[in-house]
């Protein structure tokens, strides 16, 4: 087949999944677009994330295209998808975007392997694909939506405040526009309505199509509003699903109480780090406490508080920074919490951690700087120079692929969009940040 001809062989399929899952989260969906090309050409590509709570839509093509996209209009076409080609199944066909029919192909995930993730690809033509190259397609879906996932999951201390930060800022946003936006249409039907204006059959068309608009607004911040945050009870019961395989070969038996208010909204990074102190928290008690009984529990608090409490009948000897492991403590305090670990020799210990529903400080967030690699500060400083990659390359004797790769981070961790931005935020900084910005 000529057109998975730089797939054929294992080794090359896996090489071009690696350079997708090396890239930094910015330039993921553009890298993967890359990748794809030869495989699959296209004009512009979309996806929709399930693990990203403040950007779930990103784009990459001509805007006369990636306009036409927004949450919406991916998830429609992934519910399409799913009705007609079924999970774990790419769709091919045609939709109207950007005032055009345009032939398409859209990838959901295979159960299991991610909530609501939607790749949309628009197609120069209507060619179908062959059942291999929608295999491939596929399956390196399921793989960076997977990793996507993860690293949802396991983010770093700062990089998980920067994104509570965002996610209640873009939560403020959709709040005060779907405000505006109901207010408007409501007073436009008002009038519609009226019995006392001409042409009843216009009134009647005028209705239909506000009360749609109305609907699909409403809709479209019900969506936003699923992909940032996750009702408590369902964060619960996939964290008891991730904790019973970790108990399987032991004796150890397991009581888990799900929040008594189950229905409420967690932020979605917020149920990640609740989920992962609790199993950093029950590996702890496996390993040092010798437990033959486990009690977890969720529960909020009077004050916005997600606690989250893990108790054991071991023997008792477990030290107050058990959660230094994997950074979980760090993560902790970046979202504005803090954890406790209370043993009583002979009788057990109990780890508890208290996350808070309200947004942290700002000062939690800390300078971005301080987040950059030794590396990554000399590359940054080259950049505020003005220099292109190649020259940044020969000053410090690495390739010029190296050097895009640290750009990509740097930007990533400054949350930044261009060098322009990156190289304003190091002229603030200054010497003060170890930068020496010489010519």
């Amino acid at each position: 087949m000529d057109e998975t001809a730089p797939w054929a062989r294992p080794q090359d399929a896996l090489a071009r999944a690696v350079e997708v899952l090396r890239e930094p989260r910015p330039g993921l969906l553009p890298k993967l677009s890359e990748v794809l090309a030869p495989l699959v050409p296209h004009l512009a590509a979309a996806q929709l994330s399930g693990v990203c709570a403040y950007s779930p839509a990103n784009t990459v093509g001509p805007s006369e295209l990636t306009e036409a996209f927004g949450s919406l209009v991916i998830s429609r076409l992934g519910e399409r998808a799913l009705a007609e080609a079924g999970p774990g199944r790419p769709w091919q066909g045609e939709a109207e975007l950007a005032g055009a029919e345009r032939p398409l192909v859209v990838v959901t995930t295979t159960p299991g392997a991610g909530k609501g993730a939607v790749l949309v690809l628009i197609r120069p033509d209507g060619a179908p694909l062959t059942t291999d190259v929608l295999e491939i397609l596929q399956q390196l879906w399921d793989l960076v939506v997977t990793h996507s996932d993860h690293r949802a999951t396991d983010a770093a201390p700062a990089q998980a405040a920067v994104s509570r930060v965002s996610a209640n800022a873009r939560a403020w946003a959709i709040a005060k526009s779907t405000g505006t936006h109901s207010a408007a249409l409501t007073a436009i039907l008002a009038p519609l309505r009226s019995a006392d204006l001409d042409d009843a059959a216009a009134r009647r068309a005028a209705t239909e199509l506000a009360v749609t608009a109305l609907l699909d607004l409403r809709r479209s911040a019900d969506l936003d509003r699923v992909l940032s945050e996750e009702p408590a009870d369902a964060a619960f019961a996939r964290l008891a699903r991730e904790l019973r395989p970790l108990l399987r070969h032991t004796r150890v038996r397991l009581d888990v109480a799900p929040p008594a208010d189950g229905a409420r909204s967690v932020p979605a990074d917020l149920a990640h780090t609740a989920r992962d102190a609790v199993r950093a928290a029950v590996l702890v008690m496996l390993d040092q406490e010798k437990p033959g009984r486990l009690h977890v529990s969720w529960q909020f608090t009077a004050d916005s508080v997600l606690r989250a409490v893990v108790r054991g009948d071991g023997l008792g000897a477990l030290a107050a920074d058990a959660l230094g492991v994997h950074r979980t403590a760090e993560r902790i305090a970046a979202l504005g919490g803090r954890s406790t670990v209370e043993a009583v020799p002979g009788w057990g210990a109990t780890i508890t951690v208290d996350l808070p529903l309200a947004l942290p400080e700002p000062a939690s967030v800390g300078d971005p700087l301080d987040g950059l690699q030794p590396r990554e500060r000399e590359v940054l400083d080259q950049l505020a120079r003005g220099r292109r990659n190649r020259d940044i390359a020969a000053a410090l004797h690495i390739s010029e692929s190296t050097v895009k790769f640290h750009v990509a981070n740097i930007l990533a961790k400054l949350g930044v969009a261009s060098r322009g931005e990156a190289a304003a935020l190091a002229h603030r900084a200054g010497p003060s940040a170890g930068l020496h910005l010489a010519s």
